[in-house]
């Protein structure tokens, strides 16, 4: 059997446009790009004017990792920077297929454990069963501890969070097509509204993800539109993430509570979400149902993966009455290597091209003509922008569609295209 391929040399590149090095891992199903080198310097005094500058002046960098052909529409990423506060080992800035969030649980998961591996903290002594590592994120200081062996991670993590609060309750909100509905909005590091499914008309647990994706975007754009956002501590804290859609079944219970996290730009996790479940456990310790160092499940219903969560002592933000939270979860390796940019091609910096199209997720009834409609579109655009044209080839020999610049007359029943998966046939698109 031959050995282990080893390549000495980068593949044709432009040598204008420098590698990034990647380790790529995953938390409860949810993936997670870390940036290891490569980066260009991203400058400013505070990880919040970092942030911000990375948005205004290197977002190329998060397309290019985020957005097709290297990622996909729920990809999601961090970029390692130095931090200003003395306590931590290391300051992370949070992409996604819209921009730059506050807070990631899984992504704190996944980097304790990178951090340990990777050398980013200092040793723990050889006996030591955890480590602990200071992640300082946009949003604060959050400390994982780090289950270990021999001074090497073993994949179970925990963090303690920031003070987490609960900034509404039973607010009413006007969401269209669906009515007046009664919605929770609470802080784990990010703002999310918190509403059961079924006050939408939906089972969380076995609803198309296109319908409660459809449900919670809804439920964004209401509480952004008619509620005022506000954190006492930053201007910078104070959005909407995203909505979390839950089973309702917030009162105590051994037996794991069911949620689905939309964020970002119609951004699905594939995790229970870690600042979701911090923001969860708050609002159940505000109205009662849960006490200190109770513990309770939490599951995704886009994998089934698990969360637990607990708030282990009070705190204050602000003026707010808040608790620190405590996540444990299991963080997986997935891969390592480098990303580049071909001297030949024109897609440098990542699109969303066809798969922007899908995220429509059009009725059955419609959903060809309009597809084709969209796709046409989408391909005008990407031509204008001189956009890599093989996004649209199909890699399973399916009939290609034209390329780029022209239009798509039409589409295979199902097939593999360069940048997204059509899961089921254009008649019906399925659990996607």
């Amino acid at each position: 059997m031959a050995g282990p391929l080893t390549v000495p040399w980068m593949p044709p590149h432009d040598p204008g446009t420098p590698a990034l090095s990647v380790v790529d891992m995953h938390t409860g199903g949810e993936p997670l790009r870390i940036v290891l080198a490569g980066c260009p310097e991203v400058v400013g005094p505070t990880l919040l004017a970092k942030r911000r500058y990375m948005r205004q002046h290197l977002d190329h960098v998060r397309r290019r990792l985020m957005f097709e052909p290297r990622g996909h529409r729920d990809m999601y990423g961090a970029v390692l920077v130095p931090s200003e506060l003395p306590d931590a080992h290391l300051g992370v800035l949070f992409l996604n297929n819209e921009g730059y969030s506050s807070m990631c649980g899984h992504a704190v998961l996944a980097l304790g454990r990178f951090a340990l591996d990777f050398g980013l903290v200092p040793a723990p002594p050889s006996d030591a069963q955890e480590a602990l590592v200071n992640i300082h994120c946009p949003c604060g200081l959050v400390a994982a501890f780090v289950e270990c062996e021999g001074g090497r991670s073993r994949g179970p993590v925990r963090f303690h969070s920031v003070p987490a609060f609960v900034l509404a309750t039973d607010l009413l909100v006007d969401v269209p097509g669906h009515g007046k509905v009664v919605v929770d909005v609470a802080y784990g590091g990010a703002f999310y509204a918190f509403v059961s499914a079924e006050k939408l008309g939906l089972d969380v647990c076995s609803a198309k993800t296109r319908d409660l994706v459809a449900a919670a975007s809804a439920v964004t754009e209401a509480v952004k539109a008619q509620f005022k956002i506000n954190h006492p501590d930053s201007e910078d804290l104070a959005f909407l993430y995203g909505t979390i859609l839950t089973d309702g079944k917030d009162t105590y219970n051994e037996e794991p509570t069911t949620n689905i996290c939309v964020f970002a730009d119609e951004q699905v996790d594939r995790s229970p979400t870690g600042s979701g479940v911090t923001a969860r456990i708050a609002l159940q310790y505000h109205k009662g149902l849960l006490e200190l160092n109770q513990t309770r499940a939490f599951k995704s219903s886009a994998t089934g993966s698990v969360f637990t969560g607990k708030a282990v002592r009070e705190a204050k933000c602000g003026d707010f009455k808040a608790v620190i939270v405590e996540v444990s979860g299991q963080a997986h390796y997935t891969a390592i290597g480098e990303s580049s940019c071909c001297s030949t091609s024109s897609s440098v910096f990542g699109v969303l091209t066809l798969l922007t199209v899908l995220q429509h997720f059009l009725p059955p009834n419609s959903l060809k003509k309009e597809l084709i409609s969209k796709t046409n579109a989408a391909a005008a655009a990407a031509a204008s922008l001189q956009l890599c044209p093989t996004l649209f080839d199909p890699i399973d020999g399916s009939p290609p569609g034209s390329p780029i610049p022209g239009t798509l007359q039409s589409l295979p029943a199902s097939g593999q295209y360069k940048g997204t998966k059509i899961q089921a046939s254009y008649l019906n698109l399925g659990q996607l």
